[in-house]
């Protein structure tokens, strides 16, 4: 059974070690190497976008958005969202991913992109980029680029690196 007593908030300073050992156990040591690391590396994720979820005092996952640019448009780079093991499969990661949305939305952004499986994002509004559209510096399976549209955005053109603020 699902809780429906996440308490979602944004990131704080204290959270960083919490952040730091979940995406290590997440991801491994193998994340350094991958393109949409690579992308945010040096870039500092947005500290209104970024959010954590707790159940009582247990910490349960992260989400985090950075801005970059695709092409001339701005936008921003999902990740990594995070979920301790603990709370797999009990709709925290989506808890998270609304909230970073309606967060970024309500800021007026248009884009958020990402690096992931559809069928799990697909329903909180990515889908897959036309192919081609949108590149990045590394390798990444096209199949896997998704972006949501988000304040009647269309889909931009170009390719993706960090931006700053």
């Amino acid at each position: 059974m699902k809780p429906n007593n996440w308490f979602i908030r944004l990131e704080e300073a204290a959270d960083a070690a919490a952040i730091d050992q979940l995406h290590c156990d997440a991801f491994g040591p193998g994340r350094f190497a991958k393109t949409a690391f690579k992308v945010r590396e040096g870039f500092p994720a947005v500290p209104e976008l970024s959010f954590v979820g707790l159940m009582g005092d247990d910490f349960g996952g992260s989400v985090r958005l950075t801005p970059i640019w695709i092409g001339e448009t701005k936008g921003l780079l999902l990740g990594p969202l995070a979920v301790s093991p603990k709370f797999k499969n009990r709709g925290l990661g989506k808890a998270l991913l609304r909230t970073s949305l309606d967060a970024a939305a309500a800021l007026g952004e248009k884009v958020v992109l990402l690096v992931g499986d559809a069928p799990y994002y697909g329903p909180v509004g990515f889908q897959q980029a036309p192919f081609g559209q949108i590149k990045l510096p590394g390798p990444v399976d096209p199949s896997r680029l998704l972006v949501a549209l988000l304040n009647d955005a269309e889909v931009p053109t170009g390719s993706v690196s960090g931006r700053l603020d």
